[in-house]
């Protein structure tokens, strides 16, 4: 298991753990960052991160990508 933040470019990867505080958790949960999602690291720009997950593409901050465990 590691962070989504360590994933390859181009690579699908399966959604472990989602960690962090309550209220980053939800957060998360409600992009579509669920345990058993399938996510896409896009590109990696600055240490932020665009994925593709659920058929949709979010930006995500480096803090919040070593939150979500693959």
């Amino acid at each position: 298991m590691m962070p989504l933040l360590f994933a390859n470019i181009g690579e699908e990867s399966l959604i472990k753990r989602v960690g962090g505080m309550p209220e980053v958790k939800k957060h998360l949960e409600n992009l579509g960052f669920v345990p058993g999602s399938r996510v896409t690291v896009v590109t990696a720009m600055a240490g932020n991160l665009i994925v593709n997950i659920k058929d949709s593409r979010v930006a995500i901050s480096r803090e919040m990508a070593q939150k979500i465990m693959i």
